[in-house]
């Protein structure tokens, strides 16, 4: 298949004491500002809580490693999240093992390889003296973060994934229904009357559900929801061929408030973070909070960017007499684009050294939001990480944190891919900006209104089903599964282009929640904050297994894929029928299928490598309050923070997160008695 809440008071305290002076993108610090807090990283963390923590009165420095890219079609453009993920500037590419055992690895047919010619090879068998790579694993280093290539899908997590921290380190503050106070704040909802109880209507995160127009315009794509819906016995007997009869397919809303929210099964509409067309994120929080005004026409909050900025190292005030605890004081960076090794621009010339352009100081915290790869190599070069990893690379140990870059955790996902001769309507003429003119951005461009400018109003994911395999835990679903007119086979250098280049494909993305694998790593691979780290997630009975664990999400996964050939099977006919072209032959029976998963299988959800934990849990780096723990002054507030990887989609709850954060951060600053 290849070929590649806070008191007035208070916050008239914070104003009084932090006049604000203004904000806006920086070029360079002006020694003068000071800073209450130093964020470092502008993803679904960092940004929200930059602008939140802004709009409370503090003075904040978000600080960013690569550019803005927020203007880009690949940026503003649904349709074009692929496109965006191998966009070079905005890209960061880190290639990840599944299995430490070279010849297992290779087993991938996504197996990335140099080649002596310096070309990329994507296979099993690349010319003779190429360097193994991996598998590759797409994040973003522009302003946004992931956020700016994300599929925008936007699904809550379960009551339970919150539940478990209360159980965990006894906060009550993390109880599900106080979680879910964060979504109705931070949700501005277009696809559900206001009327409707558990959704939020006026917050800066807009989602909406794509328009069934589009599905019926499209003969072909009505037939794969047909299929679908056969399969899981819902919809038969419906008219489909109106907007109507096609809405009676799908159950309503896939983040329903709900009390039986997180058991419910059956097909959905997809929720997804676009607005009028165009994609929607933190990024627009952002942008209201520094265009906010007062009366007299000066900026009310204060919210400096500081981008191309590559943070080095966290910087610590340390007590020569051990009373007191380290004290995170600021961050040393270097200045320029394409710092870092995961930017397919940066050089790789290691003979050149690396020398910080500054210090930048933060009056009260720094805060690292730089996400589950770069977040633990930043506390490891900053000196906080197991001990004998430090000590191996010459790094003085400031504390001795041994679970720092452990607990990592991912989805398994895989795909089967069809076809028929039949081009999909929706696409037939979108050339994914390879070419120009693309008939499908001009439209997206220029016509009114949305349900008139065409595909690219959309991520292409339209629907979503949410399936309980036989080995699910407590009758919750863990398999989510979604489709998109595309041939997308996983994450390898090219595979934004190949998945589009043939209108005539689908593909069923079968996504294994809730899994039970907690063996992730990620290690440093030298002191040079330029490298990349070494990640490794120890899939499957490599990983968590003494219980059956990897042949239970195993299990689900093929469970998973075998519902999705029999949905393929179910598609009516008329006017030609579809054939499975991935797995196809290389998996027919369910055993084979399972070996199959196991090796083709990926993520793109990484997570946990911070974890939050019980006070008496040695490989708990942070406490219930984000706070780094042996230092002061220091929170993470990122995917690296979950002991557990959450829901579905785990952008949402990322984002809950760091509003959370933002109430914990600026109360503690401003106690609730205030």
């Amino acid at each position: 298949m290849h070929s590649r809440s806070f008191t007035l008071l208070g916050l008239l305290l914070i104003l009084w004491q932090c006049p604000s002076t203004g904000a806006k993108f920086i070029e360079s610090l002006d020694p003068s500002e000071k800073y209450d807090y130093v964020i470092v990283g502008s993803g679904a963390g960092g940004a929200p809580l930059a602008a939140r923590l802004a709009s409370y009165g503090h003075r904040v420095l978000l600080v960013e490693a690569g550019d803005d890219q927020t203007d880009t079609y690949q940026y503003r453009v649904p349709a074009l999240n692929l496109q965006a993920s191998e966009f070079v500037p905005m890209t960061w590419s880190f290639y990840v093992t599944h299995y430490n055992d070279a010849k297992r690895q290779r087993q991938d047919s996504k197996m990335t390889w140099l080649t002596p010619s310096g070309q990329h090879f994507v296979g099993r068998n690349p010319p003779r003296g190429s360097t193994p790579y991996g598998i590759l694993y797409p994040r973003a280093g522009t302003f946004g973060g992931c956020t700016a290539h994300n599929s925008m899908i936007t699904v809550l997590p379960d009551q339970s994934d919150w539940q478990a921290i209360v159980d965990m380190t006894g906060d009550d503050s993390w109880a599900p229904a106080k979680m879910k106070k964060y979504f109705t704040r931070l949700e501005r909802n277009r696809y559900i009357p206001s009327s409707y109880h558990g959704h939020g209507y006026e917050g800066w995160l807009t989602t909406s559900v794509t328009s069934l127009k589009f599905v019926i315009q499209d003969f072909k794509f009505t037939h794969m929801v047909l299929g679908a819906a056969a399969s899981v016995g819902q919809g038969i007997g419906k008219i489909i061929t109106t907007v109507h009869g096609l809405a009676e397919v799908f159950l309503r809303d896939l983040n329903s408030g709900l009390p039986d929210r997180d058991r419910r099964d059956g097909l959905f509409q997809m929720p997804l973070a676009i607005r009028d067309g165009a994609r929607s994120g933190p990024r627009e929080f952002v942008m209201e909070v520094m265009g906010a005004r007062q009366e007299n026409g000066e900026p009310k909050h204060h919210l400096d960017i500081l981008l191309n900025t590559f943070v080095t190292r966290i910087l610590f005030d340390k007590d020569d007499q051990g009373e007191k605890s380290p004290r995170a004081t600021g961050v040393e960076y270097a200045s320029g684009q394409s710092i870092y090794r995961a930017d397919p621009r940066a050089s790789k010339d290691r003979d050149m050294p690396l020398r910080p352009d500054g210090i930048i100081t933060a009056q009260r915290e720094v805060i690292i939001s730089a996400g589950a790869f770069n977040t633990p190599q930043l506390l490891k070069l900053s000196g906080i990480g197991p001990r004998e990893e430090l000590e191996k690379f010459g790094i003085p140990v400031v504390v001795d944190s041994p679970g720092v870059g452990t607990n990592m955790q991912d989805r398994y996902e895989a795909t089967l891919v069809a076809k028929n001769p039949h081009r999909f309507k929706l696409t037939s003429r979108c050339t994914w900006m390879k070419s120009y003119p693309d008939p499908c951005l001009e439209n997206w461009k220029t016509s009114t209104p949305i349900s008139k400018r065409g595909g690219y109003t959309t991520s292409g994911l339209v629907l979503a089903m949410l399936k309980r395999s036989s080995v699910s835990v407590d009758a919750t679903p863990d398999l989510f599964i979604s489709g998109a007119p595309a041939a997308f086979t996983g994450y390898y250098p090219g595979y934004s282009y190949d998945a589009f280049k043939d209108p005539t494909y689908w593909t069923w993305i079968v996504l294994k929640a809730h899994t039970r694998n907690r063996a992730g790593t990620v290690l440093l691979r030298t002191s040079d904050p330029r490298d990349t780290p070494i990640i490794s997630f120890n899939s499957f009975d490599t990983g968590t297994n003494e219980n059956r664990e990897a042949d239970l999400d195993a299990e689900a996964l093929v469970e998973g894929m075998m519902w999705a050939r029999k949905a393929i099977r179910n598609v009516p006919k008329f006017p030609s029928p579809f054939w499975e072209v991935w797995p196809a032959h290389r998996a027919r029976t369910a055993e084979e299928m399972k070996d199959w998963v196991k090796k083709e299988a990926w993520g793109h959800h990484a997570s946990c490598t911070c974890p939050i934990g019980a006070d008496d849990d040695p490989m708990a780096v942070l406490d219930s309050s984000f706070r780094v723990r042996g230092v002061d002054g220091l929170r993470v507030v990122d995917a690296s923070i979950f002991p557990k990887i959450p829901g579905y989609f785990i952008v949402l709850p990322i984002y809950m997160v760091s509003e959370k954060a933002a109430d914990v951060i600026h109360l503690s600053t401003y106690p609730v008695s205030n």
